[in-house]
């Protein structure tokens, strides 16, 4: 999928089925529920998911606590399901520009897998894209904090 550079990637194994991982990232209200580090919460009623090649997602994180929002939109490049989500992921912190959902600004590409393994459900979150320089480890750490949030979802913590 991804002609842009690696940046990071975040991979767990989950005490899980498959269909209940992949619920977890393909139903808006399961994704506002989980998705966030743990330190911080969803922005409620504005998560979307379209699970088809070219339906929108959306997703934002509440980081008022620093005087912001962080919104997150993209499409659906390609699903197996159970098996891997591929989308695009755009940034802001504008409202305005989340809601408008221009998909002509920069993007990072986004790769999802799953598989069962050791009694569960193994996932790989892998980001490709440039950062800005020293952003990559703070990605990753929280990417880590959102599987965090996605284990406690599942009932584990």
């Amino acid at each position: 999928m991804s002609e842009k550079p690696f940046a990071y990637s975040v991979e767990r194994t989950f005490k899980t089925d498959l269909e209940t991982m992949w619920s977890a990232w393909m139903n808006p209200e399961s994704l506002e529920a989980w998705y966030h580090p743990t330190m911080l919460k969803s922005v409620e009623g504005v998560f979307e998911s379209e699970p088809v090649v070219g339906g929108v997602w959306a997703a934002a994180v509440d980081v008022s606590m620093h005087g912001f929002n962080a919104y997150f939109y993209g499409k659906y490049t390609a699903l197996v399901e159970n098996v891997r989500i591929e989308h695009t992921m755009h940034y802001t912190q504008d409202v305005a520009a989340f809601e408008a959902k221009d998909f002509g600004t920069e993007f990072h590409n986004v790769i999802i897998d799953f598989e069962p393994r050791d009694g569960g459900v193994w996932a790989k979150f892998s980001q490709f894209g440039v950062l800005p320089e020293g952003e990559a480890p703070r990605a990753q750490e929280g990417m880590e904090s959102y599987f965090d949030s996605l284990d406690a979802f599942l009932g584990n913590r």
